[in-house]
């Protein structure tokens, strides 16, 4: 297990850390995995999905009708990561189907037609109250049995638990991909986030204040905000900024 830890310590890409985590999974019989993180979770839901990270080896057709089509938003185990911190068995639905809402079971729906019926989630504790994050892990659609994944479970869960903790911590060190900033975004954001002013970051960068300032509309209109200071504050909160 060391080695796989090291390997992940080391990779500096989200897709090298997802790359070495779908190896692990796969040795031991998980062969999908869909992990979702957001720092943006509120009562009233997820917020926009170009905040998440997301990242899944499930085909298309199975992502186009659970991730695009919204459905991911109802789904009984996301609630229970929500609510909850540690590994529980997809056995966990069939046990509460009753007190499933509809949307809930027109999900369960969907994932039995889709054949995404045995596995294990694991929800990642966290100490900011809006940040959420866990891991699907499956079993071959139409093939594997919870049954299965029970036992591979009694025999490697405890260092997938850990390995998966692993690489939760490093994928949110890491920049969101769908927040990529260019390199002068990021460099005048980290200026005024540093108290300089317009001007200032001008003088700094040998920029006329138009072209800093188109900078930081630029910024802005990436990160899906409207004031330079909202910019600064999220461009943090998606490791942007002050990292490189």
């Amino acid at each position: 297990m060391k080695d796989k830890i090291q390997g992940i310590l080391s990779a500096t890409t989200v897709a090298e850390v997802w790359d070495h985590l779908l190896s692990c999974l796969m040795e031991v019989g998980f062969n999908h995995a869909l992990y979702g993180f957001t720092r943006f979770h509120t009562s009233s839901g997820f917020g926009d999905d170009k905040d998440h990270l997301f990242l899944t080896n499930f085909d298309a057709d199975y992502m186009q009708g659970y991730f695009l089509e919204g459905r991911y938003r109802h789904g009984p185990m996301v609630r229970w990561s929500v609510e909850n911190t540690g590994a529980c068995p997809w056995s966990w639905i069939r046990d509460n189907l009753e007190d499933l809402t509809e949307e809930e079971r027109e999900v369960v729906a969907f994932n039995q037609a889709s054949g995404v019926t045995s596995g294990y989630t694991i929800a990642f504790p966290h100490s900011l109250k809006r940040a959420k994050g866990a891991i699907g892990l499956s079993l071959e659609p139409h093939v594997g049995t919870q049954a299965e994944a029970d036992e591979i479970w009694a025999r490697h869960g405890s260092e997938l638990e850990v390995i998966c903790g692993v690489a939760h911590l490093k994928l949110i060190s890491l920049p969101l991909p769908k927040r990529i900033l260019t390199k002068r975004q990021r460099e005048v954001l980290e200026w005024i986030g540093d108290g300089k002013t317009v001007a200032d970051t001008a003088q700094i960068m040998g920029l006329n204040k138009a072209t800093v300032e188109k900078h930081l509309r630029l910024a802005r209109e990436s990160l899906g905000v409207e004031t330079t200071a909202q910019a600064v504050l999220k461009a943090a909160m998606h490791n942007q900024i002050f990292t490189f």
